[in-house]
This record gives C-alpha cells, structure tokens and sequence, in this order.
C-alpha cells in the first residue's frame, strides 16, 4: 500500500463520516460537492460531525481516493469506514430513507 493509500485508510478508519470533497462543508467548491453536503444536513446531521477532506489541496489524495474505492469521481461519502458512495447515490438512498437510517446516532 502506498503512502497515499495508508494516509486515506487512516483518514477513512478515524472519521465516523468522512466526505471526501471539493472544497469544505462550509464552502463547497463544485455544485456535486454541495450537493452532499446538503443531503447530509437534510438527514440531521451537523456539519460540524463530518470530517471532509479537500482534494483540490492534494494532487496525491484526488486520485488516491479514486484508487482507492474504486470509484471515479468525487465527492465520495465513508460512514464508519464504509465507502458509500457519491452525491447521487446519497440522493438515492436520502429518497429511501435509507441514508437517515445509516446516520442515526446508535441508541
């Protein structure tokens, strides 16, 4: 594993959520960025809980982070270390409700 690859696995193992995104939770720099941010607070959470890393500050982990989940484009969701996916498939699972119930605080 490259030094990238363990920076990012540490980054994914650390974070409860972690939004791997252009820009940051409060100034996001591209409208898919935005847009997960959105979905996020929609389901209750505060921004102040979700770890994100801006890859436009880091050449390596842009694309790291594609290698690493094996997915193509950013931004990218992890809840618990678990690849989620990216904006529109956060928009799918917010519809089903599905993303609230990932996202709820465990009682």
């Amino acid at each position: 594993m490259s030094d990238t690859q363990q920076r990012i696995d540490q980054l994914v193992k650390s974070n409860n959520i972690l939004l791997f995104m252009k820009g940051s939770a409060s100034f996001p720099m591209c409208g898919f960025s935005g847009r997960a941010i959105q979905i996020l607070k929609a389901c209750g959470v505060d921004t102040k809980n979700i770890a994100t890393v801006n890859v436009l500050d880091d050449q390596e982990i842009r694309q790291g982070i594609k290698d690493y989940s094996n997915w193509p484009t950013i931004p990218q969701l992890y809840v618990q270390g678990e690849f989620i996916g990216g904006s529109d498939i956060m928009m799918e699972m917010y519809e089903s409700g599905e993303l609230q119930q990932l996202l709820a605080p465990k009682a």
